[in-house]
């Protein structure tokens, strides 16, 4: 399902590999609704719809950047706008928030508790999450 999904414009990389990196900035390009319901711990939410460069600008352009999404589209598309302005470690979680979830990694709320609602941006969509709380 993924491979139809990706451009592969952007280089992916896997759960188990970010849980590797220790100094890595985490992108959240759901929009805020989604972010609120739950997000990976230190992420930042940079949306999609309203995204915009300033929202980034605080990060070096040679910092190591994962971006994600539900399944990894949207991130893939702000990864390449990234690109494009020149950061040079950016890379696209494959499989996104749903397979962080569905392979037993924690989500946080806003508040910074630890939650197992996960926003799956629509009923269609809930079908690849096996974990958690589904919340549309």
């Amino acid at each position: 399902m993924l491979d139809d999904l990706y451009d592969h414009s952007v280089p992916l990389i896997s759960v188990d590999s970010l849980k590797q990196i220790k100094n890595v900035y985490l992108l959240d390009s759901r929009e805020k609704e989604e972010f609120e319901v739950s997000h990976l711990k230190n992420a930042r939410n940079v949306g999609y719809i309203w995204f915009d460069m300033r929202k980034v600008y605080d990060i070096p352009k040679d910092a190591t950047i994962v971006v994600y999404c539900s399944v990894g589209y949207r991130s893939e598309k702000i990864g390449e706008k990234l690109l494009r302005d020149g950061y040079k470690n950016v890379y696209n979680l494959n499989g996104s928030i749903f397979e962080w979830v569905n392979e037993g990694n924690p989500v946080y709320k806003s508040s910074g508790v630890q939650t197992s609602e996960i926003h799956t941006y629509n009923k269609k969509w809930s079908k690849w999450v096996t974990r958690g709380t589904k919340v549309y």
